[in-house]
């Protein structure tokens, strides 16, 4: 295939049923390969859609600069829009992000600004407090708002759900997907829960976000909130893109749970995605433990591991962090 843009790429990822790490005779799962993206993540698909928004309603004009708040997966999607379109960009990120992550910002040009991952969400030196104060002191500039912008959910609802109804045929009972901002598990899930009421939406949460207590029991507990390294899920404060309403249940899982299922999919299934996708498949197994009839599970990879081989696919890095191999 011959694209007329790079961009022309995002998109339409390969669905595939994994073969030996599943040990439930009664249930299908599939993971949905999010790296094939062309800045290896699923945040290609929301980052273009805010863009062209933007671009559409004069917000982004040419020659301007692109600010956001950033894991690191939504900033690689920036800074390589950003240098594809001719825009500026400057992402702020908190410094548990990976060296790779950082590292892969800077070669497509934007400036990277680190922050404390200890920040409190009313600190001004937290990760997203920061890119609205830059936002605010750059002339000619737009903040893409991941997690309060509901055109994150959007995307997904337009995009990611009717490729994986296309591609599943239908045939999906349950979708499972963590979340940050909540863009692919709310709109994924509302599309999928239009097209059959009757599809459950569970999402994995990590020991140390909120989202898990918020949804369990409606309390907000911020106190060591984000103290995890599993990168790019859970939260420290409420995004406007995460509707609850879509799910039907949540799993807390922790970042030995996360890495050692990441490297079991690379070392059993020969899929080297990141921690987020192992906990993805962690909290699809789990789930297809407790069911008796025949399912079909589908879940997300939502990025490379090639990401992170200075962290947890790192055996030396695992043992520092006093994680088990």
């Amino acid at each position: 295939m011959i694209a007329s843009s790079y961009l022309d790429n995002i998109g339409n990822t390969p669905l595939v049923k994994l073969q030996k790490i599943n040990p439930y005779r009664n249930v299908d799962i599939y993971v949905k390969l999010e790296f094939f993206n062309p800045s290896g993540s699923v945040k290609d698909r929301i980052v273009r859609h805010i863009i062209e928004d933007a671009e559409a309603n004069g917000l982004l004009e040419p020659g301007g600069t692109i600010v956001e708040n950033t894991s690191g997966n939504t900033g690689a999607a920036v800074a390589m829009m950003a240098a594809i379109k001719g825009y500026k960009s400057i992402l702020t990120m908190p410094d548990k992000v990976s060296l790779e992550k950082q590292n892969a910002l800077k070669a497509f040009g934007a400036k990277i600004v680190v922050t404390p991952t200890s920040a409190l969400p009313d600190s001004p030196d937290h990760y997203v407090n920061t890119a609205i104060r830059i936002a605010g002191e750059t002339p000619n500039s737009f903040r893409v708002d991941q997690y309060d912008n509901k055109l994150n959910p959007e995307a997904h609802y337009l995009t990611t759900g009717p490729e994986i109804w296309e591609q599943i045929k239908g045939r999906i009972t349950h979708f499972v997907a963590a979340g940050s901002t909540g863009g692919t598990i709310s709109g994924t899930g509302k599309y999928l829960k239009q097209q059959n009421p009757d599809i459950k939406i569970i999402m994995p949460d990590p020991v140390g976000s909120i989202y898990y207590d918020y949804f369990k029991t409606g309390d907000i507990i911020i106190e060591g909130a984000c103290t995890y390294h599993v990168e790019g899920v859970g939260e420290d404060h409420i995004a406007k893109a995460m509707d609850f309403s879509i799910v039907d249940d949540m799993y807390r899982f922790t970042d030995q749970d996360a890495f050692s299922m990441a490297r079991r999919l690379a070392n059993e299934e020969g899929i080297f995605g990141g921690g987020t996708g192992g906990a993805n498949v962690w909290g699809a197994l789990k789930l297809a433990a407790t069911l008796k009839q025949p399912a079909v599970i589908v879940t997300i990879i939502p990025d490379s591991g090639v990401k992170y081989l200075s962290k947890f696919y790192n055996d030396q890095w695992m043992v520092e962090n006093n994680f088990t191999l």
